[in-house]
């Protein structure tokens, strides 16, 4: 994400204004950082979802699939924020506002890519994950992207989309949704929010030079922002425990996402005491930390041992006990 910086040379502007489309340009559209961590969401969702050894093949598809539906539904998104963006100093420097790339040929990308995706899964995975990449692409590009310009619910109803991928990821393996998927769901929903409503936070008045109505700029003082950030984390808490309540993990995981998510409530706690940016700084840093390592200790507590083909037999799993078990 590209920072707005200084002024340029009359002849660079012009240089910068003319649509290039270059491949590199492109790709920027489809948020790579972002997109790289919902196919990690994704993969740990399979993972987690395969009874037995897991099909290489088919996690891989999965996760191309999802993959390409999350970058073309973030290119769709910056397509339809393009005014917006040029008007915020943390996004002024994309693609698009800067014009290195066209909004036709951002449009056509978009769609390329997020088609290519869901064609992949419908094709090679199931129809049930097919649909929930349709239902995420069409959820945040027709409902959560306009919301923003209106509501700071728009937080909430983003969540949804946002949690999918994981869902997905278990719906790939499982060909199901059922109580273990959608606790992967809920872990995923319950931490979008303390991490959004911190960089809300953090950029509230680059946000209101955008016109987006979201809780740091509807919330001048920060009491909605910090009390719903305290909220959701310990909302995040039972949640996080289901996967080992479920049986799909063991004690390892339920240690660690006692401590992982204690540390994100505490990081909650000090935002909501202190009511700065710093505060919702260190809040937001912890966030990015916490899902990928949560992530990793539940793949590795309750990941199948070996990769293996399609009709192979099952083999054990690795990873801790059971709770209970």
């Amino acid at each position: 994400m590209s920072e707005g910086g200084g002024q340029n040379e009359p002849c660079e502007e012009a240089e910068a204004a003319r649509p290039g489309n270059r491949w590199s340009d492109l790709v920027s559209l489809a948020k790579p950082r972002i997109t790289l961590m919902v196919v990690i969401s994704a993969g740990a969702g399979y993972l987690l979802g395969a009874s037995g050894r897991v099909d290489a093949f088919a996690l891989f598809v999965a996760c191309l699939g999802i993959g390409l539906v999350a970058g073309g539904t973030s290119a769709l998104n910056m397509v339809l924020e393009r005014d917006i963006d040029a008007r915020m100093e943390r996004t002024r420097g994309r693609a698009l506002p800067t014009g290195k790339v066209s909004t036709g040929a951002a449009t056509l990308f978009s769609l390329a890519v997020a088609a290519a995706g869901l064609l992949l899964l419908a094709a090679f995975v199931n129809g049930l994950t097919a649909f929930l990449a349709v239902i995420a692409l069409l959820s945040y590009v027709l409902i959560y992207t306009p919301l923003k310009q209106v509501s700071s619910l728009s937080t909430l109803v983003g969540a949804v989309p946002g949690a999918l991928p994981i869902l997905g990821g278990w719906t790939a393996a499982t060909g199901t949704l059922d109580p273990g998927g959608w606790a992967l769901f809920g872990i995923l929903f319950f931490w979008q929010l303390p991490h959004f409503l911190a960089l809300a936070w953090m950029y509230r008045d680059d946000y209101r030079r955008g016109g987006l109505k979201m809780l740091g700029v509807a919330d001048p003082a920060g009491r909605q922002t910090r009390r719903q950030s305290v909220l959701y984390a310990v909302a995040l808490l039972p949640t996080s425990l289901l996967p080992a309540v479920l049986g799909l993990t063991g004690v390892v995981y339920a240690v660690a996402a006692l401590v992982l998510t204690g540390t994100y409530v505490v990081s909650a706690l000090r935002f909501a005491a202190a009511a700065d940016s710093p505060a919702a700084r260190g809040l937001f840093r912890v966030s990015l930390l916490y899902l990928p390592v949560l992530l990793l200790v539940l793949t590795l507590d309750g990941s199948p041992a070996a990769l293996a083909e399609p009709g192979d037999p099952p083999t054990l799993t690795v990873g801790s006990p059971p709770i209970g078990g």
